[in-house]
């Protein structure tokens, strides 16, 4: 997990954070293995009739087949991903990243035309930013290194504001503590 931590008042490093040297375990520098099976089991909901897609694979250079070669066999050690014998398969893809690596994504449209979309609302971004009125201390969580891999969110980030210095910290301090249960 990344946290970026913004103050109106002054910027301070990560470690210099006291509620963040109290949670070790939930800033990670790397993610071995899936987490422990959870109570609430997730599946996707599919329009009546659909049935398996399987796409073939792009055809890839050999540097590019390579890269994804060592990027699956890293998975596979960390226990991310298993081998499947599934009908289903999507499209797998190696897409350039501004420091000039690459992120293995998956393409699965295919797929998300098949699925029944919940009927989530995302909020008005209006009325999220009526929600900050008044405050001056602002952390950002990304979870976005860890999208898909444990964790199936809608929305990637989680903001955390606060009016002061105190109460942020405690604010943070309860978002951590689930993060840490969960």
């Amino acid at each position: 997990m990344i946290l970026s931590f913004i103050s109106l008042e002054n910027e301070k490093l990560l470690n210099s954070i006291h509620v963040v040297r109290d949670f070790p375990e939930v800033f990670l520098d790397d993610v071995l293995g899936l987490p422990p099976k959870r109570e609430l089991e997730f599946s996707i909901d599919l329009m009546p009739g659909a049935g398996p897609v399987s796409i073939s694979p792009y055809r890839m250079a050999p540097i590019e087949l390579s890269e994804l070669k060592k990027q699956v066999e890293e998975l596979l050690e960390k226990q991310m991903i298993r081998p499947s014998v599934s009908a289903w398969g999507a499209l797998v893809l190696l897409v350039k990243k501004k420091d000039s690596g690459v992120r293995l994504c998956v393409d699965y449209r295919k797929l998300n035309k098949l699925t029944i979309k919940n009927k989530y609302p995302l909020p008005r971004i209006d009325d999220l930013m009526d929600q900050l009125r008044g405050a001056f201390v602002f952390s950002k969580i990304d979870l976005r290194p860890f999208l898909d891999k444990f964790i199936v969110v809608f929305i990637d980030d989680i903001l955390v504001y606060s009016g002061s210095m105190e109460e942020h910290r405690e604010h943070l301090r309860i978002v951590l503590q689930v993060l840490k249960e969960k």
